[in-house]
């Protein structure tokens, strides 16, 4: 009897081992900039993730998760560290977040020699979306051309004949501007890239100004729009030339712009203002969690959360196959309720998404946004051709 009882106490602990093994924690990486002047953007990601998780009760397809939170600083060569520290170190099952698009692209060498999977939150560099596009690296966010393509188009059914474009001299910068350019036929008046991070945009607002347009087109995410808006309206422009932008006019900066960013048109997929499923829920939950409203970074990083639950439920927790992994993100963007509107991954790993303009308002005392169109609906990016990723 009692070899009996040990054999099968021997045999339920190993049992135990086993089903522990099959479905270990599952460990996420976030990286994003959480300090300096674009702070907001990294930190808005990061807790629309976090609100994810927690709504689908701390955990990932059932699986008890555990997120290790990293500040790249907006530096390239700190993002290439930390990809290779969450992976070699941390033993994490997928990275989140990412930072932009100079960060990302600087951290792609140990996540492409490693098989990890990748989910941009806020990058969607055109290489990646084209012959450079990769099996485990995927664009929760967008492809970077899109959002100024939605403006490029805007633009060109508002009949504005010239249009001053700007925008910070990195490889996003530069995205946005072809984005413009590609669905804009008129002339551009100038094409102006400019220090990432630059504090002062005195001198080239006299500039453009001087180039007398018809509309002027931005690209300045986080702190960058909130100098360039403020210094726009300050020189008493923004009641003479419809600004345009991308990632500029949003929720990270409206809180310090507030009246001075009324009348920015902005393309974005995703605002306060959509009436899709689940968006006033999710809105009221960030609110009442952080007490601010959100952007349209933690309207990713909350749909990422619940496309990663999906996945680990497809691979029953089981994240350590790679391949499997990957292919388990891919197939689960096909049935993510995005509280963006309609939502799949495109063979090259970047959405396929509706992009919206959006009009800053003032609505009695509040500033508020409210939405115009849809200028691009169910738009893919230009670049899926070239990819050749299965």
């Amino acid at each position: 009897m009692k070899t009996h009882s040990i054999v099968k106490t021997i045999a339920y602990s190993m049992a135990v081992l086993s089903l522990s093994a099959a479905h270990p924690e599952v460990k996420i990486g976030f990286t994003a900039p959480l300090s300096g002047p674009v702070a907001a953007v990294g930190q808005d990601q990061y807790d629309g993730f976090m609100l994810g998780i927690e709504a689908l009760g701390k955990k990932l397809g059932g699986e008890e998760v555990t997120v290790v939170r990293e500040d790249d600083q907006l530096k390239p060569e700190l993002g290439n560290q930390i990809a290779r520290k969450l992976i070699d170190r941390d033993k994490v099952d997928a990275i989140v977040g990412l930072g932009f698009s100079n960060v990302l692209m600087a951290s792609l060498p140990r996540i492409v020699e490693s098989g990890t999977v990748a989910i941009a939150t806020n990058a969607g560099p055109s290489p990646l979306a084209g012959a450079g596009c990769l099996a485990n690296v995927f664009s929760m966010a967008w492809q970077n051309d899109g959002t100024a393509e939605a403006m490029g188009k805007f633009a060109q059914d508002s009949g504005y004949k010239r249009v001053y474009l700007m925008a910070p001299n990195y490889q996003a910068g530069k995205d946005y501007v072809a984005g413009f350019k590609r669905y804009f036929k008129g002339q551009v008046a100038d094409e102006v890239y400019t220090q990432v991070n630059q504090p002062d945009y005195s001198a080239e607002i006299a500039q453009l100004q001087a180039a007398g347009p018809d509309a002027v087109f931005v690209f300045y995410p986080g702190g960058m729009g909130v100098n360039f808006v403020k210094q726009f309206s300050q020189a008493g422009l923004m009641k003479k030339l419809p600004l345009l932008s991308a990632f500029t006019v949003d929720g990270t900066t409206l809180p310090s712009l507030r009246d001075a960013a009324v009348g920015t048109i902005s393309g974005a997929m995703w605002d306060v203002a959509l009436k899709t499923p689940g968006n006033t829920e999710f809105i009221a939950s960030f609110n009442k969690k952080y007490g601010r409203v959100p952007s349209h970074y933690a309207a990713v990083g909350y749909d990422t959360a619940k496309l990663l639950d999906i996945a680990v439920r497809k691979v029953k927790g089981n994240t350590s196959d790679k391949v499997a992994f990957a292919a388990a993100v891919k197939s689960a963007g096909a049935e993510l309720k995005s509280i963006r509107g309609p939502f799949r991954f495109n063979s090259n790993n970047m959405p396929v998404q509706n992009y919206y303009a959006f009009q800053t308002v003032k609505e009695g005392s509040a500033v508020t946004v409210k939405q115009l169109s849809t200028p691009l609906p169910d738009h893919q990016d230009s670049y899926v051709a070239q990819c050749k990723a299965k």
